[in-house]
């Protein structure tokens, strides 16, 4: 097959890729094209991809991982450049089942999302979390706007669980999961909503009385973010969207990757305060609180609110 195609030139181009993921990615691209030796390989994986007789998983990216070495590249690029090599299969199958177009757009911009984070947190263009792409490629989960979402149920592990509106859902129940990708894009009201309205007229058929239950767990919920939290910041309004069924804190700051990047794995006071969101967490942590801390919450959508 030929690796450097236009379309993943376009593809690139498109989201404005960093000069210097490009030039690799390119490199890499023209290396498999020119080598038929790692092409074989290479083309093997993706073959028993595309055919459903693998997934994008921890055997697959094992594999990928012997290749990178022979070829002398960060195993988080190969597996980068496997995931760019399908872009070009899903967009010929949404346009196959007539799926709108910017859906497709919208989904995948989740490469450029963990592209970014990989040089911010690995110092190397590619991805840390490959296997999460899975879902993309095998249309378990799409993005409606600024959240991406899928099809999961209740789990059965948990109790009933009553809204405030009385409607219960009991272990089992069809829910809509939605993720949260680091786009960059705020959490304004607007944004959030032009989300849950395009989700919800996807979805809403799903739902006997046509109102949609989102269902998301996030360090964003952290049940201590209202403690700390600027008034402005759009995360506190993005917190009441949801009624939280549960929610944990904790000593281990998992998730500080997400707010302080590469200076995650410094020591503490070498962490920066020079973003609104880095300064509370510096206070509250200094102050003595939990760092760590995370929830799962609902909302029941109709289509234009959030019913209560």
């Amino acid at each position: 097959m030929l690796h450097n195609t236009p379309f993943l030139q376009d593809f690139m181009a498109r989201y404005n890729y960093p000069a210097e993921a490009v030039s690799l990615f390119t490199e890499v691209l023209d290396k498999l094209d020119s080598n038929n030796s790692y092409a074989r390989t290479f083309d093997a994986l993706y073959d028993k991809f595309e055919h459903h007789k693998a997934r994008l998983d921890g055997k697959l990216l094992a594999k990928l991982d012997i290749l990178a070495a022979r070829m002398g590249y960060s195993r988080y690029t190969l597996h980068f450049v496997f995931a760019l090599s399908l872009t070009y299969e899903l967009w010929e199958q949404y346009g196959l089942m007539g799926i709108d177009e910017q859906i497709y757009w919208d989904t995948m911009d989740d490469l450029r999302c963990k592209l970014l984070e990989c040089m911010e947190c690995k110092g190397v263009p590619g991805s840390f979390v490959a296997d999460w792409f899975d879902g993309f490629f095998r249309l378990d989960r799409v993005a409606y706007g600024r959240f991406q979402y899928q099809l999961c149920h209740f789990s059965e592990k948990n109790k009933p669980f009553t809204m405030s509106c009385g409607h219960v859902i009991n272990p089992g129940d069809r829910l809509i999961g939605f993720h949260i990708p680091s786009s960059g894009v705020p959490l304004t009201d607007e944004v959030r909503f032009a989300s849950y309205k395009c989700a919800w007229e996807h979805l809403h058929w799903l739902f006997p009385d046509g109102r949609v239950i989102f269902i998301c767990g996030s360090w964003l919920l952290n049940p201590n973010h209202p403690k700390f939290l600027p008034e402005n910041l759009n995360i506190l309004k993005f917190i009441n969207d949801f009624e939280i069924i549960d929610s944990w804190e904790g000593k281990e700051f998992n998730d500080a990757w997400r707010v302080f990047g590469r200076y995650a794995e410094k020591p503490f006071d070498e962490w920066p305060a020079d973003t609104s969101l880095r300064h509370a967490y510096v206070d509250w942590i200094k102050s003595g609180g939990a760092p760590g801390g995370a929830a799962e919450g609902v909302i029941m959508f109709d289509g234009e609110k959030i019913v209560r």
